[in-house]
């Protein structure tokens, strides 16, 4: 008999677009030798390439190519009748062209999803910001576990990218209002077209911030107070005191921000700014999230904060694990005082 809950896995995996060796095909592969017949196969189609989010928002072509072969490879070594489902939507997706950009579904725990348009590419239009990053993901975990960090406050994002965290952080965890940020035009663009994917609106503004409000009955009856959003172009080296003054944040965040040298100094540059003008308030709490790749990069992070005299510590490891990762990631989380 078919392991209860297989199709869901496959699912999370598939609507995150993990990497395909992650999914559990050991596992399908002693369902259908103990269990010969297509319906567990149908159900796994039916929860992936044919779920309604993935056919709004679906994951690349050359993704989905790849993930239906292996499915329909799995099929044959059971040596079953052809599966006329796994065929007919393979050949649809044959006849589809590549794109530059794809959709990734991340499940929260209330099973409504986060859905991201990203680039295809790493690095693309000369910025690492359009695709999201497994710091991302670790941080909107741990701010999910530590919502009252968030709730009824004003929260600033440094370098939000395309906004994975801060739209997980407003459908989850109740802010008054939340300020997303980022220098790159590429970046800011994506990042907007994120905010409307995830069933917010944008109301005309001027180009250097963006309000928006919730829109629809669902989203309206899950909470009450929307939170208000911004999407502030946000130089770090070039900000004025207008602009410091006019965010006047209670929390602010950042994840993978720390992996040169360069930006570690304007970032903490940008904090000692922040620290500055805040307009008698009480200081912002703040949290940093990034991967350690180069220990000595995270050493200097830590020296210059000395440096500057900004307190910092480390945050335990959050319990939960919402989010797929395609490798365990080596992310740290800090929080500093400045």
């Amino acid at each position: 008999m078919a392991e209860p809950g297989l199709g869901l896995r496959f699912q999370r995996r598939f609507l995150a677009a993990r990497q395909l060796r992650s999914f559990p095909w050991p596992e399908l592969e002693q369902s259908l030798r103990t269990s010969p017949g297509s319906s567990l196969l149908v159900d796994i189609l039916q929860k992936t390439i044919l779920h309604p989010l993935c056919v709004k928002y679906p994951p690349s072509t050359k993704y989905r190519r790849c993930f239906l072969t292996e499915l329909i490879k799995k099929h044959e070594s059971t040596a079953a009748e052809p599966l006329d489902e796994l065929y007919d939507t393979l050949a649809g997706i044959l006849n589809e062209e590549e794109s530059t950009h794809c959709y990734k579904n991340y499940l929260l725990p209330t099973g409504e999803p986060v859905t991201l348009s990203e680039s295809v590419a790493i690095i693309s239009g000369g910025t690492t910001g359009l695709v999201t990053w497994d710091a991302a993901l670790h941080l909107a975990e741990w701010a999910i576990e530590n919502s009252a960090v968030f709730s009824n406050r004003t929260v600033l994002e440094l370098g939000s990218g395309i906004g994975f965290t801060g739209i997980a952080i407003c459908k989850t965890c109740s802010p008054k209002t939340y300020i997303f940020s980022d220098c790159h035009p590429c970046v800011l663009r994506e990042l907007t077209e994120n905010i409307r994917l995830n069933g917010f609106v944008l109301e005309p503004d001027t180009t250097c911030h963006i309000q928006t409000e919730s829109q629809g009955p669902e989203a309206e009856a899950r909470n009450c107070q929307t939170p208000k959003l911004i999407v502030a172009e946000l130089d770090w080296g070039s900000v004025t005191e207008k602009q410091l003054l006019d965010l006047q944040p209670d929390v602010i965040v950042a994840a993978d921000v720390v992996y040169d040298p360069e930006i570690i100094l304007a970032l903490i540059g940008m904090l000692q700014k922040l620290s500055t003008f805040r307009a008698d308030r009480k200081r912002p709490e703040v949290y940093i999230a990034f991967t350690i790749r180069n220990p000595d990069t995270y050493h200097l992070f830590q020296t210059e904060l000395d440096k500057v005299g900004i307190g910092w510590q480390i945050i335990p490891a959050h319990s939960n694990s919402i989010f797929l990762y395609d490798v365990q990631p080596n992310v740290t989380i800090l929080q500093l005082f400045i």
